[in-house]
């Protein structure tokens, strides 16, 4: 069993955030009414401070980011591993935060379209005609994009060990840190290691080949041999942060969005006509999807906006004072947590009239700064937010151009895992469009 003091309070600390998120998600925002815009609190023994406007937020993050540390449970630096990016600030987070953004800039992007198209192709024919739950399916479609992203198009035995490997090691990030036998956590721990030895192997094989290969994985081993400035485990245990980082919350987006067109007949409508616009391009072209053809979605880009905005998957962000710090007159002692609320800025009625309604039209003009904050903001903003929007824009072309979906059973309910999802990871029939006119 691995667990003390420090552990204990993060893990507190942690049930505090979800009852905030819980509290936000219903609508319950007494405590900012009565005690203002930043706060101090112990609940169940933490201390830790609230923070929930624009200004405060970028001061925290954006302004006086070096006072205040990125802190995650235990399980997660455990599994994921102790030097990946989001463990980090300063001079060795800024540089390999540089590195990582390096698979994301839009030149790697565009020569991506044409495999996430092959993805969504091979993955939408299996979800015809059967009750699915739109949760899991999506997992299992970002999961391949993240893959991808990391690896290439290489897929050999043992990239498909790491896929094993990886989906029992998931199962413990949010258990609690026991080292008990049967524990998920014990398990996710068993297949750590042997995800090291993978890695290696995969590294060795790069390192035997000419070049170091594409993706992610082929960006760090290059500026491995260049700068020396990482070792095998740093990679690797970036490489398993990228995937963890792309997979969850790009899913939990999705199921999302399928609600939400389900639930706005007007706005799923529009949406299809402007994808079958590109689609009967795309015909007269004779080709396929391409980098040029995401500039003439609009709206549709407008409704991932809107999804990440109302559902707010990232719905606040952990931060540590590593000093005594002064923030609107208050006294934050080193140590304590401090938490901005992303989900309390885009639920204000003052920042997004109507804040419960789902409106993509209020993305025809750009937000004020501070006030959308789906990726974060500041040197912790997410490097991977362009592929996860991507990935998106691919599917829903396919989507709505070729299939219909309709929920199944009656359910309305928000369930956390630890991400807000529509409960029951919301079950879908879908059908194809050609089954549905004969």
């Amino acid at each position: 069993m691995v667990i003390n003091n420090n552990n204990m309070e993060t893990y507190l600390f942690l049930f505090l955030a979800l009852l905030v998120l819980m509290f936000f998600s219903l609508g319950v925002k007494w405590c900012f009414i009565w005690h203002g815009d930043i706060f101090k609190t112990h609940i169940l023994g933490c201390p830790s401070v609230m923070v929930s406007t624009p200004e405060l937020t970028k001061d925290v993050l954006v302004n006086r980011a070096h006072l205040f540390k990125p802190t995650y449970p235990l399980t997660k630096e455990t599994l994921i591993g102790p030097k990946a990016l989001f463990f980090h600030q300063g001079d060795y987070h800024a540089k390999l935060k540089k590195l990582v953004q390096a698979s994301f800039v839009p030149n790697v992007l565009k020569a991506s379209v044409c495999d996430i198209e092959r993805i969504v192709r091979g993955i939408l024919p299996s979800l015809e005609n059967k009750t699915i739950n739109t949760l899991k399916e999506m997992k299992r479609f970002a999961f391949d994009v993240a893959m991808l992203s990391v690896f290439g198009r290489t897929y050999d035995v043992e990239i498909e060990g790491i896929k094993e490997l990886y989906h029992i090691m998931e199962g413990g990030y949010n258990s609690m840190p026991f080292k008990l036998p049967g524990t998920p956590f014990k398990k996710a721990v068993k297949a750590r290691e042997l995800l090291n030895g993978t890695m290696r192997r995969v590294i060795d094989k790069r390192r035997e080949g000419n070049g170091y290969g594409a993706g992610l994985l082929g960006k760090l081993l290059e500026s491995q041999d260049m700068s020396k400035m990482l070792s095998d485990s740093q990679v690797a245990d970036n490489v398993i942060g990228v995937i963890f980082a792309a997979h969850d919350t790009t899913a939990s987006v999705l199921t999302w969005i399928l609600k939400y067109l389900h639930d706005s007949a007007e706005v799923l409508n529009a949406v299809t006509v402007e994808q079958e616009k590109i689609r009967r391009r795309l015909i007269e072209d004779d080709r396929d999807l391409s980098w040029e053809d995401f500039k003439n979605m609009q709206l549709t880009n407008q409704v991932i906006q809107e999804t990440l905005r109302t559902s707010s998957i990232i719905s606040f962000t952990f931060r540590e004072a590593v000093e005594d710090v002064e923030l609107e007159g208050f006294l934050i002692p080193k140590g304590w947590k401090v938490l901005p609320l992303f989900r309390a800025i885009h639920h204000s009625e003052e920042i997004y009239p109507e804040h419960e309604k789902f409106n993509p039209s209020r993305f025809e003009a750009q937000p004020r700064p501070n006030t959308y904050l789906p990726f974060g903001t500041g040197g912790h903003s997410c490097p991977g937010s362009e592929l996860a929007k991507l990935e998106m824009l691919v599917l829903l072309h396919h989507l709505t151009n070729d299939y219909r979906w309709e929920v199944v059973g009656e359910k309305e309910g928000i369930q956390y895992m630890p991400f807000p999802v529509p409960i029951g990871g919301l079950p879908l029939k879908i059908t194809h469009k050609e089954e549905q006119t004969n």
